[in-house]
This record gives structure tokens, C-alpha cells and sequence, in this order.
């Protein structure tokens, strides 16, 4: 059976594409579910017409998302932490710790977004990464000091 699929499914495909799955799984599960419309030629065109939509809005959300970017480019948030003598932290910062750190500067993330791409466990400046969009990622600078 061929289905159009109505949503991004991870295992299957992007939304607008035209799979071949077993009959029960898409008559017994991606039809009734709304995530996928059974392949006839009105489906496929009514498909095509929705599927350039999709496509000028996912633009517009990546044209925001790389001006949000820039902003957050220009974000320099600090946290003070505690050290022993030899100036090491106790423990790595968290990704809660950051985002505790922007919220006192006014900035709104959830922690799914962060890219951190090794651990802090020392002091000094570092970068960042908010996921914006599947395509975009803005960094900022995250400066760790002492006490």
C-alpha cells in the first residue's frame, strides 16, 4: 500500500512523501491517526499544493530563526561558581545552570536546545549553542569565574 505521509514520521519519511508500507500498518494505524492519506491522484495533488505551504513557512521560520541568531550572538552571560584552591570546580556546569544564568539575563531556552559540545569543568570562556531551528544554531558566550 502506498501512503502520503501528513507529518514527519522518523522511521518512514518527510512530510509530503509517498511511502510503500504493509496494508494493516497504514489502514490500521497511519490512516486513522492523521499521519498519513492514502495515495490517490486527488491526495497527491492536494499534497503538492500543501507540501509548497509547508515550504515557504519552514523559509520563514529559518529567516527568524537566523535573526534571532545574530541577537543571540551579541549574548554574554556569566555564572560565578565555587572552587576548590587550585581553582577546579566541584562539579561540571549543567545545562540547568545555564539556563538558570539566562534567565537572570532575560533570555527564555529550554534545556533540549542547548549544544554543549563537551562538559565545562573549568573556568574560562566557552561557547555555546541554542538549536533555533533544524538548520540553525546561534551561539553565545557563557564566561565560568569564581567566587
Amino acid at each position: 500500500m502506498e501512503v502520503i505521509l501528513c507529518q514527519d514520521i522518523a522511521t518512514l519519511g518527510k512530510t509530503g512523501s509517498v511511502v510503500k508500507v504493509k496494508d494493516g500498518y497504514g489502514r490500521n494505524y497511519l490512516i486513522p491517526r492523521n499521519l498519513a492519506l492514502a495515495a490517490t491522484k486527488e491526495n497527491k495533488k492536494a499534497m503538492e499544493v500543501r507540501k509548497a505551504k509547508l515550504a515557504a513557512a519552514y523559509e520563514e521560520k529559518r529567516k527568524e530563526a537566523e535573526a534571532l541568531a545574530e541577537k543571540i550572538a551579541k549574548i554574554s552571560c556569566t555564572l560565578v561558581v565555587e572552587v576548590n584552591e587550585q581553582d577546579k570546580l566541584y562539579g561540571a556546569v549543567s545545562e540547568a545552570d545555564i539556563i538558570r544564568g539566562l534567565e537572570q539575563e532575560g533570555y527564555q531556552f529550554e534545556r533540549k536546545d542547548l549544544v554543549i559540545e563537551k562538559p565545562i569543568e573549568e573556568l574560562g570562556i566557552f561557547e555555546v549553542g541554542v538549536k533555533l531551528h533544524p538548520e540553525v544554531i546561534g551561539k553565545f558566550r557563557l564566561w565560568v569565574t569564581k567566587k
